[in-house]
């Protein structure tokens, strides 16, 4: 799994860039709001994800901030969310605004973007709205504040045999009742008080 790809950008179009890199030329899908914020001839560092359409077919995504990726892997874990589906979202819609319409259930925006129909909208505001969290109301950023952190925890509450469902909202509980933690060991002890 490649993390990020860092080099010049030799191409860059609404929809995709070409990022040179140890001789070789990555593309790579990107959205509108990753798009505005690369500067053409420059080099730029994107973090990727990449998913499959078929066994044989990878897809390669940049993303120009951790967030937006982020919210892409959250996006796509939904039934019925491909690839080409979170990235028009995260092009049409800023992701805060894509975050606040979860918080609040707001069918009617997730609605506005094209492709994505009312049962879509609601299946994406079931599945993510819990994993988000609240903060008066609207998302949780404490959560994506410190990702390595959560992250790490995560994975080794799932090496552990934890359901990974499971130790998200544990470890959700305990960011939401302690705020941002710095420690993964303790992150990892107060979330198996949850569990």
């Amino acid at each position: 799994m490649i993390d990020f790809i860092e080099g010049k950008l030799v191409e860059k179009t609404p929809t995709y860039v070409v990022v040179a890199c140890g001789g070789v030329g990555y593309v790579m899908n990107i959205s509108l709001n990753t798009s505005s914020k690369l500067q053409s001839d420059s080099t730029c560092r994107l973090y990727t994800e990449q998913t499959y359409v078929r066994d044989d077919l990878p897809r390669f995504y940049g993303f120009f901030e951790k967030e937006e990726r982020i919210l892409f892997r959250q996006l796509i874990s939904v039934s019925g969310v491909g690839g080409n589906s979170a990235m028009l979202m995260l092009s049409s819609l800023s992701a805060d605004d894509i975050q606040r319409a979860i918080a609040s259930a707001d069918v009617n925006l997730l609605k506005s973007v094209k492709g994505i129909g009312e049962k879509t909208a609601q299946r994406i505001i079931v599945d993510l709205k819990g994993k988000l969290g609240k903060m008066e109301g609207l998302t949780d950023k404490l959560v994506f504040s410190d990702n390595k952190t959560r992250n790490e925890a995560l994975s080794a509450l799932v090496m552990l045999g934890f359901i990974k469902g499971s130790a998200e909202k544990a470890i959700d509980k305990v960011y939401r009742a302690e705020g941002n933690v710095v420690s993964v060991e303790h992150l990892i002890k107060q979330a198996l008080k949850h569990l």
